[in-house]
């Protein structure tokens, strides 16, 4: 047997294979800033094709620097998240940075464990989409002191650092288009207002009620739970309450689960029932139909919450930040006017 084909790749052989020192090997490894962008992307090509496997542990150990960021959402299953974790490895991956995922389902039990789990790996960071009851899990990044950036999501009061969109814009949006569409049988599935999107697009669709001169009760708000499949079961019930013209989903997961169940009821869309939701996951995915949604650009989002925690991790004292990401309307074709009222 070949010892040298199976003992472990060193730094020392990249050095031989590549003509660089050990020490050259090492920083670009690591993603130091000393050696330049064309020699990095050379040794880490070489490493890779020998099959290189780091110790990442050992290393942040030595330096002090660890080069791991965890990344912590409630549903990896919807395509929202997929999207923005996907633009997420892609930007920390050219910043030298590796990432792991973690799945809370949206609980605070699950939350609290990705976030020791992520603690325990000496991360350098984390990007978190906070559960409806996350305030405690925050409290135990602050005390200690490790960068970390809320996602999507936002904690009144908490003065931490987040990337979100315009959440209340966007329930306007939503409300004002199926306003102007004639619908005034409208059902509102939204999430438990403890989510900041949740409360903060339930009052753009009051906002929208409001300038269009209507009573709240033209939209009939039910909470439901916000990973799409474990509101499957209760849809046929919300749906048959009253004779709806126009369905609101939290998001284009919990949309598409609507036009399923309308459709086992026997139910068109739109032309029996609108449907229209949050998110746009339709940009990166096809689908039998255009789902009319509010959108905010994904990879924006990403970008910007990897350019903050990369800031907080470089200057760990600065003022929290919070950014708000416009968003905009997309007609779809799940949306039609009800007859002689628009």
């Amino acid at each position: 047997m070949d010892e040298k084909r199976n003992r472990p790749v060193t730094l020392k052989d990249i050095a031989r294979e590549t003509g660089f020192s050990a020490n050259t090997v090492s920083h670009a490894l690591a993603g130091k800033s000393d050696i330049s962008e064309k020699t990095t992307r050379l040794i880490r090509e070489k490493a890779e094709e020998m099959g290189y496997v780091g110790n990442a542990f050992a290393s942040s150990l030595r330096s002090g620097v660890s080069r791991l960021v965890a990344v912590i959402v409630g549903d990896i299953a919807n395509p929202h998240f997929s999207i923005l974790i996907k633009e997420i490895q892609a930007r920390l991956g050219r910043e030298g940075y590796t990432v792991i995922v973690f799945n809370t389902e949206e609980k605070q039990a699950a939350e609290r464990r990705a976030v020791l789990a992520a603690l325990g790996q000496k991360a350098a960071g984390i990007l978190l989409c906070p559960s409806p009851d996350s305030a405690g899990n925050v409290s135990i990044l602050q005390e200690r002191k490790v960068p970390f950036v809320l996602l999507g999501r936002r904690l009144a009061g908490s003065g931490v650092d987040s990337v979100i969109c315009d959440d209340r814009g966007s329930g306007r949006l939503a409300g004002k288009f199926l306003l102007e569409n004639g619908h005034r049988e409208i059902l509102f599935l939204n999430g438990p207002v403890r989510i900041s999107s949740a409360a903060e697009r339930q009052q753009g669709v009051l906002d929208a009620l409001s300038e269009a001169g209507l009573p709240i009760q033209t939209v009939s708000v039910r909470t439901v739970p916000v990973i799409a499949e474990k509101s499957r079961s209760l849809l046929p019930r919300l749906l048959t309450e009253k004779p709806y013209t126009a369905v609101l989903a939290f998001s284009d997961l919990l949309a598409w689960e609507t036009v399923c169940a309308l459709k086992e009821l026997g139910k068109q869309v739109p032309e029996d029932c609108s449907v229209m939701g949050f998110d746009n996951i339709q940009s990166r995915f096809s689908y039998p139909l255009r789902m009319s949604t509010v959108s905010s650009s994904k990879a924006a989002m990403a970008n910007r919450a990897v350019e903050m925690l990369l800031d907080r991790i470089g200057d760990p004292g600065r003022p929290a930040q919070e950014l708000i990401l416009p968003t905009r309307l997309i007609r779809g074709e799940t949306v039609s006017p009800v007859s002689g009222k628009a």
